[in-house]
């Protein structure tokens, strides 16, 4: 019985998994839609999208009840120099 459940699981997962990505692929018929009109005028939205999860990481850090195992203090310390990179990167972008 197990032997039999472990068989259908298994080609259950395998069907899945091989149907998944065609699922998931665009329909060729269909045009893919234009980029977001904010990355044209947002030069670098990568690296802003960085900074503000670093922003939130940094605040979840500072507010969390547990000390992350020792490691919370070293991690603010990083985001922190983190940030400070980011920023320089996009002022000197700016000159």
């Amino acid at each position: 019985m197990r032997a039999t459940v472990a068989r259908w699981t298994a080609a259950a997962a395998l069907t899945a998994l091989c149907t998944l990505p065609l699922s998931a692929a665009p329909s060729p018929g269909r045009a893919r839609p234009a980029p977001a009109a904010a990355s044209a005028a947002e030069p670098h939205p990568q690296i802003n999208a960085a900074i503000r999860a670093l922003v939130r990481a940094r605040e979840h850090l500072k507010n969390a009840a547990h000390d992350f195992g020792g490691h919370r203090v070293a991690a603010i310390g990083a985001i922190d120099a983190a940030l400070v990179q980011l920023k320089l990167a996009l002022e000197y972008d700016k000159d």
